[in-house]
């Protein structure tokens, strides 16, 4: 049976003690055998008696105090090896059965794994003062083992209790960024790793009692005291609602302008045509300026609306068989307009013969449009912008490519939120931050994804997938042409599919 590392020195102390007095014992025994056997004069009992017992004295004081200070060796060489000391130690060999029996293998590796992984934190097995503390912490805390089993977590946590007793964590993370990707990644390619998500809600939109953390998770791997993963979780629900309200004004102020941008283009339209011929060249390229301009300005109208939509799940589209290409011919006119006032090449490239898709013809439209403007905005002066499509399993791919400054990796995993825009693209690019959040929401309101690769300095390329029509027919006639049945998971939460290369 193992040692305890607690009962390592009561243990060793009573083995000295039995070494001493049995190596006593010995001398003892044969200091009598000789005196009781000796025939000599005194002067030969000094030399032939009391010699041999001095001699057998040193022998036996060498032998206890070899086996009294061997771990002390064996520790020192161990701590000697772990240090930042220049030195030619070599490393105990705990490896035989006779330091395993006696306690001190334990005591080394402990050692070692102390220099790994940091002392010991007692969450799991807290009592006292420390569970005290952690109980009153006004955020949560919850500890995983390595099987990802949650083993602790305090009264402040986002953790339910089924019926069975078993707890989960009820955060609703979004994208591939969950923590169970993450808890994958890192267990796979890292010994400690920390990673922070801000805005997890813990229930749908709109859902009594909702609360909203910023949340951070620490990883250890073969972490002391069971604990492999640490997670916090802050409130901070009541400093988003004033962003939940702000979206609210947004809204409804975007709903106001959609009737004025909508009269505004409609009278452009009517004067550019009805006066073109008695119109100068700079003339009607003044007019192709503000139609370009007041199509923008509605767009970002459209965005803000349809996010206000999508934050309150409310982003239920019809769905119906169509073809991709038709879906770009609708747009296309604008969007060459966009790219010839902005000095950029537009090449498309999208096959009239792919299958037929599952779609809401304005909405994708919009990502189509999002995705080319903002190919157009980020290429220079004569850059080409390409797009192009083809067939990926069971889905239709759509390509938007573009070679201009290219977006940073530290920036990639954060465009499609809402509202996220990089220092460099405010200072130099006009926009809201929302197109691409939305253009997200909308490829996955058609039961697709979307992503984006890029290099810095060389370009970027957008990615998007949708449906082919045959293989969601079924669900799309049982819900009278909704996509209910495509995007919602089991528990009702939009899935995420969106995927972020670096």
């Amino acid at each position: 049976m193992a040692v305890r590392i607690a009962d390592y020195f009561s243990l060793h102390q009573r083995r000295v003690v039995w070494l001493t007095v049995g190596l006593q014992v010995m001398v003892t025994s044969v200091l009598a055998f000789l005196l009781f056997n000796s025939s000599f004069n005194p002067l030969g009992i000094a030399i032939f008696v009391l010699l041999p017992v001095v001699v057998l004295q040193a022998f036996a004081f060498t032998v206890v105090l070899r086996y009294t200070l061997s771990p002390l060796n064996v520790l020192t060489r161990a701590i000697a090896h772990i240090s930042n000391e220049n030195n030619d130690v070599i490393p105990p060999n705990i490896n035989g059965t006779y330091h395993e029996r006696t306690g001190l293998k334990p005591m080394v590796e402990t050692i070692y794994n102390l220099t790994v992984n940091g002392p010991k934190v007692p969450v799991a097995t807290s009592t006292g003062l420390e569970k005290t503390v952690l109980e009153h912490v006004p955020s949560g805390i919850i500890a995983l083992n390595a099987k990802r089993e949650i083993i602790y977590a305090n009264d402040a946590a986002p953790v339910i209790t089924d019926a069975n007793g078993q707890k989960s964590i009820q955060l609703l993370f979004e994208g591939e960024d969950k923590l169970d990707q993450w808890l994958a990644s890192s267990e796979k390619s890292a010994v400690s790793d920390t990673h922070a998500w801000a805005r997890v809600q813990d229930s749908l939109p709109d859902s009594d009692g909702r609360h909203i953390f910023d949340v951070v998770a620490n990883y250890n791997k073969n972490g002391t005291g069971g604990v492999e993963t640490l997670i916090v979780a802050v409130d901070r629900t009541a400093h988003y609602a004033t962003d939940e309200e702000d979206m609210d004004f947004i809204a409804l102020a975007a709903h106001e302008l959609r009737g004025p941008i909508t009269v505004i283009r409609g009278y452009l339209d009517v004067l550019a045509d009805e006066l073109q011929p008695q119109l100068r060249p700079d003339q009607m390229e003044l007019f192709r300026r503000l139609s370009v301009s007041a199509s923008r300005l509605s767009g970002y109208v459209s965005n803000i609306l349809n996010v206000s939509r999508y934050d309150r799940r409310h982003l239920q589209l019809h769905l119906h068989e169509d073809r991709l290409v038709d879906i770009y011919n609708g747009i296309a006119d604008d969007l060459n307009l966009r790219a010839t006032t902005q000095s950029r090449i537009l090449n498309v490239a999208i096959p009239a013969d792919l299958p037929t898709i599952a779609a809401d013809r304005n909405s994708l439209s919009e990502v189509i449009a999002n995705l080319v403007d903002n190919a157009i905005k980020y290429s220079a002066d004569g850059g080409i912008v390409e797009v192009s499509a083809s067939v990926e399993g069971d889905f239709v791919k759509c390509v938007v490519t573009d070679h201009g400054i290219g977006i940073p990796g530290s920036v990639v995993g954060h465009l499609f939120s809402k509202f996220y825009r990089s220092h460099r693209s405010r200072q130099t690019v006009a926009g809201t931050g929302l197109g691409l959040y939305i253009s997200k929401a909308i490829v996955e309101s058609h039961g697709g994804r979307i992503g984006v690769s890029s290099t810095e300095g060389q370009g970027s390329v957008f990615t998007f997938l949708v449906p082919i029509y045959s293989t969601v027919a079924d669900k799309l006639v049982g819900d009278d042409n909704g996509n209910e049945g495509i995007i919602a998971s089991g528990s009702g939460w939009i899935k995420n599919h969106s995927k972020f290369q670096g």
